[in-house]
């Protein structure tokens, strides 16, 4: 080839593409300058809005990479690169990825929901999918849950977000509902008596809301008394079992016996 001629060609072709080429560069600096603006700002958001570690560094890398691949288009654009076979393939990628883990992609988006809306939180006591225990972890894609009898569950998120969770640690104070039997014989005045005696001396009763007692069943043999007890939401197994021990106790030491002693 003619050194001229391809001097030329070089020539025509910087004279063609140069200014775009140099606007190319220019916004690509200007992007990640403002890129790295943005990163900033996410950081100290999150954290002034106190969202949850576990998904800050997700929905901060998934905003960047975002807005890096939509400066990298934008820049092809400006150079004149054409997109159209690159779109289509994205676009097939992406279809055939989403049909692939449709699955996997329901508990993703369960698991941002579940950090972002907070129906219950590591510590929480809950119950769900026929599971009661302390939620231990809550993952982008499972949330593991430890049963009082020590056993590690791993729930699906998709789960969690689309079926009924009881938390029983959102409220401060749970309500405790003891029921006893007693024959016909035995007075119910002096089982108020000592009830109200158990009442008074426990530690594990709250006095707001008040404690109840009440008659609830009547039958052949016998009448049924429930009594209503508020207790603090932490630690309410644990009280369950000491109150109605005491209970016991206080009604033997009273003389009232319950059925079968």
């Amino acid at each position: 080839m003619n050194p001229q001629t391809f001097y030329d060609k070089v020539y025509n072709w910087i004279f063609d593409h140069g200014p775009n080429l140099i606007l190319a560069i220019f916004l690509l600096l200007i992007g990640l300058w403002f890129i790295k603006l943005v990163r900033k700002w996410l950081k100290a958001a999150m954290q002034r809005r106190e969202l949850d570690p576990s998904l800050q560094p997700f929905l901060q890398s998934l905003i960047i990479i975002s807005l890096q691949v939509l400066l990298i288009i934008g820049i092809m654009q400006v150079v004149g690169v054409q997109l159209t076979i690159f779109t289509t393939i994205i676009g097939a990628f992406s279809v055939a990825a989403g049909l692939a883990l449709s699955g996997t992609l329901q508990n993703f988006a369960s698991g941002i929901l579940i950090l972002l809306l907070k129906p219950f939180r590591v510590g929480d006591n809950i119950h769900a999918q026929g599971q009661k225990g302390v939620v231990s972890s809550i993952q982008i894609f499972y949330t593991v849950v430890t049963t009082y009898d020590n056993k590690t569950v791993i729930i699906p998120n998709s789960k969690l977000s689309n079926e009924v969770i009881i938390n029983m640690s959102r409220q401060s104070k749970r309500r405790l509902d003891i029921e006893l039997k007693f024959n016909y014989g035995t007075d119910i005045s002096d089982i108020r008596n000592v009830l109200e005696q158990f009442i008074t001396t426990s530690k594990n009763i709250l006095t707001n809301p008040a404690p109840h007692t009440g008659v609830s069943r009547l039958e052949s043999d016998g009448y049924k008394l429930t009594i209503n007890l508020w207790v603090n939401a932490d630690g309410f197994s644990d009280s369950k079992l000491q109150l109605q021990e005491q209970l016991i106790g206080h009604l033997k030491a009273a003389g009232i016996k319950l059925p079968g002693m």
